[in-house]
């Protein structure tokens, strides 16, 4: 075998070997607790939903088009898997000036149809939450799982594959890491980039 071809094996399974790095650790960190706000700036911890099977994070902005494109499939995951242990909390977060809307656009106008009730829109005072849990875009999620101690993030990513047209969705990441957490399992891919969403501005 060529130097060339060995270099090029070696290259591969060093890809390998840190895409499953970096899937475990994805799987193992652990968050003992974090404090979000209620419009009527009453506070919710991560802790107070000790009983819920998985908790789902998802920061989110109305003046961000990935985040209109993804608020209706984002109310159906949360009023599909309400009855089953799932919370979703909706987290509003502020996105780079290149990333807004143009001027005189009224972004509190911006909806979508939806076909269940919205998650109620939470504040993270600071970002310290997102900054916490590794979000750096609108329609990043974290799947998390109470375990002892806190809680374990089971998923960091992606919502699907395509954020575009929900039609052509073929991989559905949140859900599938949802769907593992519930059968007891871990997800089969725990780390998933996501690459369509605005960048969220943190102090």
């Amino acid at each position: 075998m060529s130097f060339r071809r060995l270099s090029l094996l070696a290259a591969a399974l060093l890809l390998t070997a840190t895409v499953v790095v970096t899937s475990a650790r994805a799987q193992t960190a652990v968050i003992s607790d974090f404090t979000l706000k209620r419009a009527d700036n009453s506070a919710l911890t991560l802790s107070s939903l000790s009983g819920k099977k998985a908790v789902v994070v998802v920061f989110t902005n109305p003046g961000c088009a990935f985040s209109r494109v993804y608020q209706s499939r984002l109310t159906d995951l949360a009023s599909a898997y309400a009855s089953q242990g799932v919370e979703l909390l909706l987290v509003s977060a502020p996105i780079r000036l290149m990333d807004q809307p143009a001027e005189g656009t009224d972004v509190g106008k911006i909806k979508v149809k939806t076909t269940g009730a919205e998650p109620a829109l939470l504040t993270d005072d600071d970002m310290k939450t997102a900054t916490l849990l590794g979000i750096n875009r609108t329609s990043e999620a974290v799947v998390l799982q109470p375990v002892a101690g806190g809680y374990t993030i089971r998923y960091r990513g992606a919502i699907d594959d395509n954020a575009q047209m929900e039609t052509n969705v073929r991989e559905a990441y949140l859900k599938n890491a949802i769907d593992a957490v519930l059968a007891g399992q871990k997800a089969s891919i725990a780390n998933k980039p996501a690459l369509a969403g605005c960048i969220i501005k943190k102090n």
